[in-house]
């Protein structure tokens, strides 16, 4: 039986925080370990350049995001880690694919549509400030997938309309041209955390309300301090499930933990110490990581060389199916 191929792409935007880490990079680093999986893991700088125009943001993104990873284990012997931006076939195959992908399936993509909708409220016209890159976004992740035949795509549920399109645009190649595509799978895991940030709401660079993953010590207390709590004093009991304080402590903590927590509620803890016990147990689970984090900040020559060693190994992948494509279209040497 053929091996599951897992691919995960990270947009190198803003600064990782404590919703990523428990959302995405702690279950998928931890699935990367399991040897019955191939894992891909690629930093989307591309997909950045949709929502971002300042350069220097997506330089120190993309640094950040890769010195993340790694910091937090990723063995890049076993997992295949490599920057979109390094594999030049990437973009090739999107053109291809763009000529197989109906209009009518990208006008229906959500991120457009509520663009459109955005726009018709405030009273522009439908299409003001739409780039072709955010209209074209599902065919590049289609690319993304395709490209290593990835069977299985971990996303949240916003993202499975997406994978939905990477199967139609590989199903319409495939039967216009050759079978050259894996129809990809959309992964859900209804058990991972989202984390809710400062304010309650979800935890999101688009509200900033987040906990940078790698603050300092200091930073990561003023931060938990920060943390939106309701007036109720010392002794009276609190509701955990509409807690912040206690919803990131279910994150980090073990089982037995967290029901300690429920019952410190229950019994009326003053939220100081509350967020005092949040801090120490958030912070004895990525010291150790923030200090290799810091040290490979310090070494982009280093982070530079894993990516560019992941472009290498990715490349053995995409210029041979790079190939088979450029065949099955009629693009090639006359022969």
């Amino acid at each position: 039986m053929a091996r599951q191929r897992v691919l995960t792409g990270i947009t190198t935007t803003g600064t990782p925080h404590l919703g990523n880490y428990v959302g995405a990079i702690r279950p998928a680093i931890e699935a990367s370990r399991d040897s019955s999986l191939d894992s891909f893991f690629f930093l989307a700088d591309y997909h950045a350049l949709i929502k971002c125009q300042d350069p220097e943001l997506v330089r120190q993104s993309s640094k950040e995001i890769a010195a993340t990873w790694l910091a937090l284990g990723l063995d890049t012997d076993k997992a295949l880690f490599y920057r979109q931006s390094d594999i030049p076939e990437i973009p090739e195959l999107t053109w291809v694919l763009c000529c197989n992908a109906a209009k009518g399936l990208m006008n229906r993509a959500h991120a457009y549509k509520a663009a459109v909708q955005a726009n018709e409220e405030a009273g522009e016209d439908p299409d003001f400030g739409i780039t072709m890159g955010l209209f074209n976004y599902p065919v590049l992740m289609a690319a993304d997938i395709l490209m290593f035949n990835a069977s299985h795509v971990p996303v949240g549920r916003d993202q499975i309309q997406h994978l939905e399109m990477a199967r139609d645009i590989a199903q319409r190649f495939n039967h216009n041209f050759a079978g050259v595509f894996t129809l990809p799978e959309a992964v859900v895991d209804d058990n991972v955390a989202v984390l809710q940030g400062l304010d309650g709401r979800k935890m999101s660079k688009s509200y900033n309300n987040t906990i940078p993953l790698f603050q300092s010590e200091k930073q990561l207390r003023k931060s938990i301090n920060r943390i939106k709590t309701n007036l109720l004093e010392p002794g009276e009991p609190k509701d955990p499930e509409d807690s912040t304080v206690f919803q990131v402590w279910a994150a980090f903590a073990s089982p037995a933990e967290t029901e300690r927590m429920r019952r410190e509620f229950e019994n009326g803890i003053a939220w100081g110490e509350a967020k005092k016990q949040l801090f120490e147990l958030v912070n004895a689970e990525l010291a150790a990581a923030r200090e290799r984090y810091t040290q490979l900040m310090d070494d982009p020559a280093h982070i530079e060389a894993v990516l560019r060693k992941g472009a290498g190994r990715a490349r053995e992948y995409s210029v041979p199916l790079m190939e088979k494509v450029r065949a099955a279209v009629g693009i090639g040497a006359l022969r």
